[in-house]
């Protein structure tokens, strides 16, 4: 039975409760008369009598019955027992409606190469996290809106109609009386003064809005480093791949050397098969590579708002520049962080916040007036019974002023005001901590990437060698100059270069916008992406 079958049959059980009630009374009005007057009554009107009787214990049973039965079925529940899952129709219908739910997803064209500074236009565009914090912020905005409200008069207006019909006891008998009241009135209600309470609460929630507006900007900065750390991965993932298919077709070309001398009876059988074992380890690390890869898609079409089955095209390692130095000093890095992090600056209007509910307990100490103005028009009709309809209308209301002053609250108003002092003395304590964190946390960044510099010049370094002596020594063995062993470690140490290549190269860039996520300088007016 849903909501509205329950409300109908309400009502409809009502309304019989009611016109047995004016049954009944009715019928006793009539036995009154016997007793009153001393005139017959009739049987009939004594039999009307007990049926409405019956029909209200009925009525008021029956609609008694129901609303203990509506409130069992209508209740939600907890599961029957521990050792199983929950199941109920409630739970298909709550699936009904996540069906029903529209799919914000966009459309990624799958033939487009995209550059980083596009992707993150696109994250901050369309996913959903952006939109959450905005509402958030829309929403503190409002509760700012009602805050300054209060400093206005509030005006309300109602038009009231109301009839009341009674039996009068006059002499030896009850007469009728009937009362027809219309009127239209006006309500004002002002706080005169209140020593500052309003304004507190103003001044509170201001500082709110900016507290949000701050975590708005924040959560774009993340949205803006989950893009580039992703975007970073996958670049990473496709690099790997790279070189895994280098390494690979490096196994492959040994093991062929290796079978030809083995057909030519330069090379021995345990050379061919560890050929073999090493281009089958390539190709698993190449299936591993791949894998990774795919996670790597997803996860940057999710930090954009999208499907992770999409793929999405993304400029190749090779072409981005890397950069090889560090344009400021770790100081002035620290420096702009402590002036411009959106989370720090969050917790410094959540500061301004607790001192303006200091000001608003303070307030609590000193009296608020109020002042209440009614003009009302109104208009009575009075009938009672053997008498004709009398009329009489006239502008009423009233002006009241009011002034509350609590003198004793077992120390409410006191412990209020203690309570704010200490969260204003935590949020300053907080702003300290963040303050140490921040400058850890940039310290750390700009280490990382002076270390991310030196291992990539390393990298490069450690290829080029590794490149040259995988060619020597293959050249080496074909000429019968070197053994296997020393081709195959030749080809082992060459793919763990490649490999450590393309990880310096991503850990450069990746450190890069680590340091601009420390730093805050994502989110700037000027802030550029590699």
């Amino acid at each position: 039975m849903d909501l509205t079958a329950c409300t109908n049959t309400i009502v409809q059980l009502l309304c019989l409760y009611a016109s047995d009630v004016i049954a009944a009374a009715r019928a006793m009005r009539n036995r009154n008369s016997l007793i009153f007057t001393g005139e017959p009554t009739g049987e009939m009107d004594v039999r009307l009598f007990r049926q409405s009787t019956v029909r209200i214990l009925s009525a008021g049973a029956g609609l008694f019955a129901f609303l203990c039965c509506a409130g069992r079925v209508s209740g939600q529940t907890a599961p029957g027992s521990y050792d199983h899952p929950w199941h109920a129709v409630a739970e298909e219908k709550i699936a009904a409606d996540a069906k029903e739910l529209h799919d914000l997803r966009f459309s990624v064209d799958t033939a487009k190469t995209y550059s980083l500074a596009e992707l993150v236009d696109m994250a901050e565009s369309h996913n959903p996290e952006t939109r959450l914090a905005w509402e958030r912020a829309r929403a503190q905005a409002a509760v700012l809106g009602i805050a300054r409200s209060e400093l206005y008069p509030i005006l309300t207006a109602a038009a009231l109609s109301n009839t009341r019909r009674q039996e009068v006891y006059l002499q030896k008998r009850f007469y009728r009386q009937t009362i027809q009241d219309f009127e239209a009135a006006l309500e004002l209600n002002y706080t005169v003064f209140d020593f500052g309470r309003r304004s507190g609460r103003i001044d509170a929630a201001k500082a709110e809005v900016l507290a949000d507006n701050f975590a708005f900007n924040d959560v774009h900065r993340q949205i803006i480093y989950q893009v580039e750390h992703a975007y970073y991965q996958l670049l990473n993932a496709s690099g790997q791949e790279d070189a895994v298919r280098a390494s690979l077709s490096n196994a492959q070309a040994v093991q062929q050397a290796a079978e030809e001398r083995l057909n030519n009876g330069l090379a021995t059988l345990p050379d061919v098969l560890e050929a073999r074992s090493a281009t089958a380890e390539a190709e698993y690390e190449l299936q591993a590579v791949l894998g990774a890869e795919q996670v790597a898609q997803g996860d940057l079409a999710t930090s954009l708002g999208t499907s992770p089955t999409i793929a999405i095209l993304v400029q190749p390692l090779k072409d981005l520049p890397i950069p090889d130095a560090i344009a400021d000093s770790v100081e002035a890095a620290i420096d702009r962080a402590l002036t411009q992090r959106p989370d720090l600056m969050q917790q410094v209007a959540q500061i301004r916040s607790a001192n303006a509910r200091v000001k608003e307990a303070r307030s609590a100490f000193y009296p608020v007036m109020n002042v209440n103005a009614r003009p009302a028009g109104q208009s009575l009709y009075g009938m009672q019974q053997t008498f004709p309809w009398g009329h009489t209308a006239g502008l009423t209301g009233g002006l009241t002023l009011n002034l509350n002053w609590t003198v004793f609250d077992g120390g409410a108003r006191r412990n209020s005001l203690a309570q704010a002092q200490a969260n204003e003395r935590a949020a300053q304590a907080q702003v300290k901590t963040t303050r140490d964190q921040i400058a850890d946390q940039v310290w750390a960044a700009y280490s990382n990437l002076s270390t991310a510099f030196r291992q990539h010049k390393s990298a490069e370094a450690l290829l080029e060698a590794s490149s040259e002596s995988y060619d020597a020594a293959l050249e080496s063995y074909n000429y019968g100059l070197r053994n296997f062993l020393d081709v195959t470690a030749a080809q082992r140490t060459l793919a763990q270069a490649r490999s450590a290549d393309v990880f310096a190269r991503t850990q450069v860039l990746a450190a890069v916008v680590d340091l601009a996520f420390r730093t805050g300088d994502a989110v700037q007016p000027t802030a550029t992406v590699p």
